[in-house]
């Protein structure tokens, strides 16, 4: 008797692609469709089952009915030069009427009512790996080289800033020595006009500065004080800022 044609379409339909690397699991996808108007039972076999997991492994597709089988391929250590001979087997038989137990089911079926189609395994390796592999090196030392760079260009910038700092620090001290020879000026002016002053009132000059008295002579001078220290001040914080 001739074997029977296979009622399901199977995607796809001769091989079984698996892409690497395969130091992880790979899984490839098969998907069945039932075109006819009968339950179909499915079994999925293959000759390495131990390197093959597949969910599910078998089943029943009613009538138009569609399903992924997705078949992930263990890791392994892959040599190219190794003729690879894995292949894999979809069983179908039309599903009997009333209750169906699958287990016997498939102990029970005769080789008449069986069909089968048969799909081998291929095994591939990205496209110029080791090439690509470099590439990514290269573009690696490449990038820790220009961060190297960058990361030299905070510490030359840090040394310009406390370079300029030292020069202005340098420049309002020149400041402060300049605006307090002012205000020893301004004090040696301020005695000599009051002690002129005190000539042109008819008044007898005080022996000393010390003896002048504290609101008459001094009032003046503290307001210039005051004022000096204003701009010391701010010349101050401008430094501190």
């Amino acid at each position: 008797m001739a074997k029977q044609e296979q009622i399901l379409q199977i995607n796809p339909l001769h091989e079984l692609k698996f892409r690497g690397p395969f130091t992880v699991p790979v899984t490839s996808y098969m998907k069945l469709t039932n075109p006819s108007n009968h339950k179909v039972c499915f079994k999925i076999k293959t000759t390495a089952p131990k390197k093959y997991c597949v969910r599910p492994n078998s089943g029943i597709l009613t009538p138009k009915d569609v399903i992924e089988i997705a078949v992930s391929l263990q890791p392994f250590e892959f040599d190219p030069n190794e003729k690879n001979k894995h292949k894999f087997m979809v069983q179908t038989m039309i599903a009997p009427d009333g209750e169906i137990n699958l287990d016997q089911l498939w102990k029970d079926v005769t080789a008449e009512n069986l069909m089968d189609s048969k799909l081998k395994c291929v095994f591939e390796m990205p496209v110029e790996e080791n090439a690509t592999s470099a590439t990514a090196q290269e573009t690696s030392s490449a990038v820790e080289e220009n961060t190297k760079r960058v990361g030299d260009s905070p510490s030359v910038a840090h040394d310009g800033e406390l370079v300029k700092a030292a020069k202005e620090v340098k420049h309002l001290r020149e400041e402060e020595s300049s605006l307090r020879q002012e205000n020893l000026q301004l004090k040696e002016e301020l005695m000599r006009l009051q002690s002129t002053q005190y000539k042109s009132a008819s008044y007898p000059p005080p022996s000393s500065p010390s003896q002048v008295s504290h609101d008459s002579a001094y009032s003046p001078l503290l307001i210039i004080t005051a004022i000096i220290m204003a701009i010391v001040g701010i010349v101050i914080g401008k430094y501190i800022l």
